[in-house]
């Protein structure tokens, strides 16, 4: 571990330095490809379920050849209405195969975005925290068993429809 002259680095605790920072990234990356396996067969708002655990949104917003843009988030209701939360958008390089929080929404009780990279300048303290944020919430919702993927968007579906199929038997 080197010490970065900024902040002091403990043990098994990167600096958050630029090439840190890239590692955060590249981390992102593999976690969002475990999360979302093939990027380019899912549909454009899918949702991930997962018994005992809130819903997971999914809105692709962008798609190109070297990057998708996404907006990942829950949904909560308050006395205002429904809204996202934690609201992240995040862009993915293929080419580069690194992922990073573009801009972060909404939190509880505030309907503002706070973090919005097109906006402002930030600084790599400040980008450190948003990306690890999103580091952290990846592992979370990966923990609980959320995935998206057509195959499992189509297991869902049917299993929704045989569910219905009995409801409807068991009122006749």
């Amino acid at each position: 571990m080197r010490y970065s002259g900024k902040y002091k680095v403990h043990p098994g605790v990167r600096a958050r330095d630029l090439p840190a920072l890239m590692e955060l990234y590249e981390l992102n990356y593999i976690q969002l490809r475990r999360l979302v396996p093939d990027i380019n067969a899912i549909q454009d708002d899918s949702v991930s379920r997962v018994h005992g655990a809130l819903n997971l949104y999914l809105t692709v917003s962008e798609r190109s050849k070297y990057t998708t843009t996404f907006h990942l988030s829950y949904q909560f209701n308050d006395k205002d209405g429904d809204f996202p939360a934690p609201d992240l958008v995040v862009r993915m390089y293929h080419d580069a195969q690194v992922a990073e929080v573009i801009s972060r929404g909404r939190r509880r009780g505030r309907r503002e975005a706070e973090y919005d990279r097109f906006q402002h300048r930030y600084d790599i303290d400040t980008k450190w925290q948003v990306n690890r944020f999103l580091h952290k919430w990846l592992g979370y919702c990966l923990h609980q068993g959320h995935a998206f993927s057509p195959a499992r968007e189509q297991l869902a579906e049917v299993l929704r429809s045989i569910e219905d199929e009995q409801a409807l038997s068991l009122e006749s």
